[in-house]
């Protein structure tokens, strides 16, 4: 389904509509135009969008026009270069995956803010479900904590219900807990009908992939890992998504890993080794995929030369 839809290789725009200052400057600026032609030009079918729930309500959950007309811009100019659009809510109300930057929380136990979720969708559905051909739905970010997972099984489906009054055709993906794990898809539900796709993120082993951050207390940011050392090999791959592929093999689905990457620490050689090794697994299974990130945001491609952007979009 992914293939033939145009949703096979891809990349983010993080950093636009969502883990932003939200400044007019930003909106207007950050990813332009010109930036859809450019990845057309790289070959790639689609673009992911992380967007924010606060671009499209207010505080009290009443739309904001100018939100959606921002993503119908995006949505214009992926069309005119033949893009595809994976709409992905990256912040609901009540919930990020970023604990420690964002104040949301709730959302797993607070049925006004499930409400909001589902009536933000069922919009999103009653102004882009129209069109499946080019536009697909990410349920949600990275769900956290384990502990979540009952509800969020729970919420799925009541989700997909009201967005399918809208959208009956449109492709939904859905992750699991820990990030969207690749090791976790196997404790989803059966997908709700047949278009429907599982969803997974993978920067692992992230002692290699994030290597230098910042922004995480698991990681040692003076440590520098070589490639070599990592433990990189098509063989850990294989085992990581094992369960994930073999679940979604049983439901006769297919799995899209959201984001993967490699931090701007990494020398250019380094990451593009990570890169063709992932990719090299990805092709053996069909797995569809979206790199992170076009620019900027720690992880921005183009941090690499064009010479090297050559060789690495082989691996894409």
């Amino acid at each position: 389904m992914l293939k033939e839809n145009g949703f096979y290789r891809g990349i983010n725009l993080g950093g636009w509509f969502s883990q932003c200052d939200y400044s007019k400057e930003r909106l207007d600026s950050f990813v332009t135009e010109p930036d859809f032609a450019k990845i057309a030009g790289w070959g790639m079918d689609h673009v992911r969008i992380p967007v924010d729930y606060n671009l499209f309500e207010d505080n009290n959950g009443g739309y904001l026009e100018e939100g959606f007309a921002r993503l119908r811009q995006a949505l214009d100019f992926c069309k005119k270069y033949d893009l595809r659009l994976m709409l992905d809510l990256h912040k609901t109300a009540g919930f990020s995956f970023d604990d420690y930057a964002e104040d949301e929380h709730g959302f797993f136990e607070n049925e006004k803010y499930q409400e909001r979720f589902y009536r933000l969708w069922e919009e999103f559905a009653k102004r882009f479900g129209n069109e499946p051909e080019w536009v697909a739905f990410e349920l949600l970010n990275e769900v956290t904590d384990e502990a979540f997972l009952p509800a969020w099984k729970q919420i799925i489906p009541v989700c997909i219900e009201r967005i399918r009054k809208y959208a009956p055709k449109t492709l939904i993906l859905v992750g699991s807990y820990q990030n969207n794990a690749a090791m976790t898809v196997q404790y989803l539900d059966a997908p709700y009908d047949d278009r429907v796709i599982y969803n997974m993120h993978c920067y692992e082993p992230l002692k290699f992939t994030h290597q230098g951050a910042y922004w995480t207390p698991v990681i040692d940011p003076e440590v520098r890992i070589p490639f070599e050392e990592s433990g990189c090999t098509e063989q850990y791959f294989e085992e990581l998504f094992s369960t994930a592929i073999a679940k979604a093999a049983q439901y006769n689905t297919e799995l899209y890993c959201g984001e993967y990457g490699v931090i701007d620490r990494v020398e250019p050689k380094a990451a593009i080794a990570w890169f063709r090794t992932i990719h090299a697994v990805f092709e053996r299974h069909g797995i569809a995929r979206c790199a992170w990130n076009y620019k900027a945001m720690d992880f921005g491609l183009e941090r690499f030369t064009d010479a090297e952007r050559e060789e690495l979009l082989q691996y894409l």
